[in-house]
């Protein structure tokens, strides 16, 4: 066979092997298209390819082609000794004396369906070892370069395409993981939810009846001093059960096309007292031409309340709390700062602030932040947070500007 005729099987079986494989071909069938069009365009017997296993280091035959089942079930010696042959330093290697060499391990069997000369290469993937190929030649005879850079290149799509396929069980894998703790997250979100409402009304109980005690009691020091205790944290326990039932409500919310400024001024009323005792100021820097956003009124109010509340127990007393708001860079969102001079938040923890139950707080439930950002969710918006310890920390409410003018003015979701 002439060398214009090799470059022309070598260029028709690259062309076959591209148009046979596409993005969802198994693994095997891959391998089977390669092994048949690389013993057809080198004029071989036959071609084997085989997948390193990690755990058995042995190779394990996946693809052949125009090979007898007696050679087949001896085809590959173990790993190692093929990497002692040259595969370690990533080379094509040819056995030349099919009779005698060790590499090869059925040689009267070899020899019997005619093979006399055998190349193996390497299926390597950024200097990792995937597998392997082993081309069986009729003649003893000299390999050409441009034969040995075929199988090169062969090997290379090969050990590209395991390569692929190892890391799409892994993402699977990953990703059925994920699922499995999604599910039982939702899972215990529900039963949690489930507790919560058989806590509550015994709870609301516990209340009324130690309120009317304390009521009728006399003025005994130690009595009132344990119905007050009982009465005090009864009221924290019947919080942190609201709380846990407003972060796993699925609850009807009422859409306005609003102006954010005006939600501003009512969370502000609802703190204005807090404020002044705690001699802290508000800044506010509101925009007056910005767009109104399609948002439920009371739940953006809850949203800036909890933001606020945050930065006053983050100053504790004296310092500065602004509000600024504008429009994102890319001109789809309004944007409301919430900045504070208090005492900052390690990296550490802010990477987990908006996780259910994680608390900074003595006393925090860990749900204010996770209803926040679930409310903000909900509404197509987002927040971000950044931070400096021991200088303040913003937060940035982002809320989705409608795309067109609407001609309603509320709507339910």
């Amino acid at each position: 066979m002439d060398r214009n005729t090799d470059f022309e099987s070598f260029y028709r079986a690259l062309r076959d092997i591209s148009s046979s494989l596409h993005i969802n071909c198994k693994i095997k069938d891959v391998l089977d298209v390669l092994a048949k069009n690389a013993a057809e365009a080198l004029d071989a017997i036959g071609v084997l390819m085989a997948i390193y296993n990690t755990e058995s280091h042995e190779l394990e035959l996946v693809a052949t082609y125009g090979l007898s089942d007696r050679l087949l079930s001896k085809a590959f010696p173990k790993i190692g000794s093929i990497l002692d042959e040259g595969f370690a330093r990533d080379k094509i290697s040819i056995i030349s004396d099919v009779l005698n060499d060790p590499r090869v391990v059925a040689p009267q069997e070899a020899w019997a369906d005619g093979i006399r000369t055998i190349v193996d290469g390497p299926l390597i993937v950024r200097g990792g070892t995937l597998g392997a190929i082993r081309v069986y030649f009729r003649e003893r005879r000299e390999v050409s370069e441009e034969e040995i850079n075929f199988v090169t290149l062969v090997a290379e799509i090969g050990a590209t395409f395991i390569e692929r396929d190892r890391l799409i069980q892994i993402q699977k894998s990953q990703y059925d993981r994920l699922a499995f703790q999604t599910e039982k997250l939702s899972a215990l979100g529900r039963m949690a939810a489930a507790i919560a409402h058989e806590i509550n009304n015994p709870l609301g109980s516990i209340m009324l009846f130690s309120s009317n005690l304390l009521k009728k009691t006399s003025n005994a020091r130690i009595v009132k001093e344990g119905l007050e205790i009982v009465l005090q944290e009864t009221v924290r326990c019947k919080s942190i059960i609201e709380e846990l039932l407003e972060f796993s409500r699925q609850s009807e919310r009422l859409m306005v096309l609003a102006d954010v400024a005006e939600v501003v001024e009512k969370a502000q009323r609802v703190l204005e007292n807090e404020f002044r005792l705690r001699y802290i100021r508000l800044e506010k820097d509101l925009r007056p031409d910005l767009p109104k956003v399609w948002i439920d009124m009371g739940q953006i109010e809850q949203v800036l309340i909890n933001l606020f509340v945050n930065a006053l127990e983050a100053i504790e007393k004296e310092g500065t709390i602004s509000v600024r708001s504008s429009i994102s860079p890319d001109g789809t969102k309004v944007c409301l700062e919430v900045s504070d001079t208090g005492c900052g938040i390690s990296q550490e923890h802010l990477e987990k602030i908006f996780e259910p139950f994680f608390s900074t707080k003595q006393k925090g439930t860990g749900l204010g932040l996770a209803i926040t950002c679930g409310i903000l969710q909900k509404h197509g918006g987002g927040i971000l947070a950044s931070s400096i310890p021991g200088k303040g920390s913003t937060f940035t409410v982002e809320l989705p500007i409608p795309p067109a003018p609407s001609s309603g003015h509320q709507k339910r979701e």
